[in-house]
């Protein structure tokens, strides 16, 4: 991987158009991957930011108002209510660049649009445990994007954990039913778990870390465990044993068909934020 990017140093250069944390949590583990700084470049508003950026990493950045350096590839990194602006200041200059975008629920037909029919595009949904680079990412490529594309945005997307390509762009919005909003989901349970050791008479200090650790080392075993989740359940679950009447009282509450309803009900919001960006082309 640090053998690939050091290959690419002389020539290559990534734009990033927005620097705020999920372009720092991506700019600092390129760096730690082996990119160089001179690689990347940062198109900030903010002059603090810019300093910032260039203090903590040595990249290069400019302001909104400079002209873009020729690119390998551009990523939008802004909020999806800026990106319609953003794309249609900057079309005259992508000049052949990959772009992607990680602005939810802009669809690649809004946003070749608003630059000019532009085709060769990558959809990401990436997450916020980005910010640690352990974030799962789903990535929604155009035919345009070729294999070397793809191979820089996986690249790319592996500073900041794992990744899955799909191959409609309808499924970017189970990636973020189940991934980009499930943190919150985990959070939470979290939340709730802590609350559950505070009723048991738990000071603040000790629920926190009883729910915190327990859902660390539950995740990290089942990482590396053979056994699927189910499994994993059945072992803690003795028969007429305290989990057992833990899960009774889960099942019972309908808790695993609120989760399913919940991801469904959060896959139909992004669907509805697509459409909602896709009528923009109609005003």
């Amino acid at each position: 991987m640090i053998f690939w990017a050091n290959q690419c140093k002389e020539f290559m250069k990534i734009t990033f158009i927005g620097g705020g944390n999920m372009a720092i949590a991506m700019i600092g583990g390129m760096i730690r991957q082996g990119f160089t700084a001179a690689q990347i470049h940062v198109v900030e508003p903010d002059a603090i930011k810019r300093e910032q950026l260039n203090a903590d990493f040595g990249v290069s950045c400019s302001d909104p108002e400079t002209a873009l350096p020729q690119s390998e590839a551009i990523l939008f990194a802004v909020k999806p209510q800026q990106l319609q602006a953003v794309a249609k200041s900057v079309r005259q200059q992508i000049n052949g660049a990959l772009v992607i975008s990680i602005a939810a629920g802009i669809r690649v037909e809004t946003l070749s649009q608003w630059l000019d029919a532009y085709p060769r595009i990558v959809r990401v949904m990436p997450n916020t445990p980005a910010l640690v680079q352990e974030g799962m990412s789903g990535a929604y490529a155009t035919s345009d994007v070729n294999a070397a594309d793809r191979e820089l945005t996986e690249r790319m997307l592996a500073a900041i954990g794992e990744m899955v390509w799909v191959e409609k762009e309808s499924d970017i919005d189970g990636i973020t039913a189940i991934s980009g909003s499930g943190p919150a989901y985990v959070f939470y349970f979290m939340e709730a778990l802590q609350a559950a050791a505070r009723a048991q008479g738990f000071g603040p200090e000790i629920a926190r870390k009883l729910a915190y650790q327990t859902f660390a080392g539950a995740v990290k075993l089942a990482l590396q465990s053979e056994d699927d989740a189910a499994t994993l359940r059945q072992k803690v679950t003795s028969k007429g044993g305290t989990t057992e009447r833990a899960i009774n009282a889960l099942e019972t509450s309908q808790v695993r068909t609120t989760i399913i309803a919940a991801a469904s009900a959060a896959a139909a919001r992004s669907r509805e934020l697509g459409e909602e960006s896709t009528r923009s082309l109609e005003v």
